[in-house]
């Protein structure tokens, strides 16, 4: 089996050090850089298969270094999780909101670190594995092409909207609270801010468009697809 290759993207010396030697550790092929400009260059010549991105950084900022790779079809689909500082929610909503696949607030346990982003890559690494169709309301789902259609026309994803999609699909019709979809579409199995889930629904519904109403919102629970 190829080994998986992590780019980090951290200006802060000790911080890139303790996540080389703990993503090393867990067997990945670690490569570290400080500026976020020279990383973008990086990242399109040689596509790591997950990067690790701090916000703060110098030359581009974590999310001008995110909107540019998401907005790249060679680089879009690649996970990215963002390291966010204390007090910086503003920043982690827009990052999920551009198509992060999670975040991690710092200071993180390098340990609970190394866990989020095996279950990032499990997830990337399950998709398309069944060639489920599914159809409801002028939504159609291919998961064996993952790809996305409204009434006709493509609507592109990420991989975390696309998911999310999927499990709301295949369970039209019934409420998924927050911290279901958090364990079935994030891989947690632990609490997590359930504004994850609100961040990517408002902005999978804005994508959907004329049948973005087909999701529900079940006040004080969750979430579900109407049949």
């Amino acid at each position: 089996m190829t080994t998986q290759r992590i780019f980090v993207v951290e200006d802060e010396a000790d911080i890139a050090e303790v996540l080389k030697f703990n993503l090393e550790r867990a067997e990945f092929q670690v490569e570290v850089e400080r500026r976020g400009d020279a990383a973008l260059e990086s990242i399109r010549k040689h596509p790591p298969d997950l990067i690790v991105l701090d916000l703060m950084l110098p030359g581009l900022d974590g999310l001008e270094v995110t909107r540019l790779l998401k907005r790249d079809p060679a680089t879009a689909r690649i996970p990215l999780v963002m390291l966010t500082a204390k007090g910086e929610e503003v920043d982690r909503i827009v990052g999920l909101e551009l198509g992060a696949d999670d975040y991690i607030p710092k200071p993180f346990s390098p340990r609970e670190l190394v866990l989020r982003i095996k279950a990032v890559l499990r997830r990337r690494s399950g998709e398309g594995e069944a060639a489920d169709l599914l159809e409801l309301g002028g939504i159609r789902l291919d998961a064996a092409a993952h790809r996305v259609e409204v009434r006709g026309k493509d609507v592109p994803l990420t991989a975390t909207e696309f998911r999310l999609l999927r499990v709301l699909m295949e369970r039209q019709g019934r409420v998924q609270t927050r911290s279901r979809l958090l364990s079935d579409v994030w891989g947690y199995s632990e609490d997590v801010d359930s504004r994850t889930v609100d961040t990517h629904v408002r902005r999978l519904r804005r994508k959907l468009g004329p049948v973005a109403d087909r999701i529900e919102t079940v006040i004080g629970v969750g979430y579900r697809l109407r049949a």
